[in-house]
């Protein structure tokens, strides 16, 4: 089974770039992130004649937004609203008894105080329900968790560990939280397993760095965490870099996993 996770950056301004990307990589899912797009205007058609024919999705006017863009049908499906707000933030499939669990984190502003900046108050707390759901789950379970998690945990996800330590997205509390998330629910870092320490990988440039490519001042904020019944399960990894170089490309490069699920 060949999944993608990608924060699009809205869904209408990318369609041209996820065509490609369906038509290149042929996976059996792909899951969005930051999709910014109503439920009444989804372009279901167009994902059925390429061959997309299972589609879930929960999407905004603007803002937020999540997807899963199937070749295979749900088992089961659904979503969890975060932080009693209703903003998009998280959807999940169950495909060959494996959930898989999208998350779009908020990115929290830019000041990392929660008492001084309500978006990073939502981050923190959004960050807090997911550890507690978490917690409540089995080890021996078959889960993927993969989305745009709006943090860069380790001094390798981001181009200059000491110039962001104090910058949203790489502060030690967002780490901490982040780290905590991730031991409650008892994943692997699978993308780190295929690129291990100390290799830098990022998955995000910003759109004010003209010369993203030849700077390379990236952060990894996207993320596919698994089971540990899925390690030896997982054939490939790759990270798609060249998408940001596309025309009119999402700030975001697509993840790629492969599976052998059978």
């Amino acid at each position: 089974m060949k999944i993608i996770t990608w924060n699009c950056n809205g869904i209408r301004a990318r369609f041209p770039l996820i065509e490609i990307l369906l038509k290149k990589e042929n996976p059996d899912l792909l899951f969005l992130q930051e999709t910014k797009i109503e439920d009444k205007i989804f372009p279901h058609e167009i994902f059925h004649k390429l061959g997309y024919k299972h589609l879930l999705f929960r999407g905004e006017k603007s803002y937020n937004g999540v997807a899963c863009v199937s070749k295979l049908p749900f088992e089961k499906f659904g979503h969890k609203n975060w932080v009693q707000k209703k903003d998009c933030r998280h959807l999940f499939v169950k495909i060959n008894n494996t959930e898989v669990h999208n998350f779009y984190v908020p990115a929290g502003g830019e000041i990392p105080n929660p008492d001084e900046n309500e978006k990073f108050f939502h981050k923190m707390t959004f960050l807090s329900e997911m550890n507690d759901w978490l917690k409540k789950k089995p080890n021996c379970r078959s889960e993927i968790l993969l989305g745009d998690l709006n943090i860069a945990p380790l001094p390798e996800d981001v181009w200059s560990h000491k110039q962001l330590l104090n910058v949203v997205s790489h502060t030690p509390e967002e780490v901490d939280s982040l780290q905590n998330v991730f031991n409650s629910g008892n994943y692997t870092d699978i993308v780190r397993e295929f690129f291990p320490v100390p290799e830098k990988i990022f998955s995000w440039w910003s759109y004010r760095s003209r010369n993203w490519n030849t700077s390379d001042r990236g952060r990894r904020l996207d993320h596919i965490w698994v089971t540990k019944n899925l390690v030896n399960k997982t054939k490939d990894v790759k990270i798609i870099k060249e998408t940001r170089g596309w025309e009119r490309p999402s700030d975001h490069v697509p993840i790629v996993i492969n599976l052998d699920l059978k």
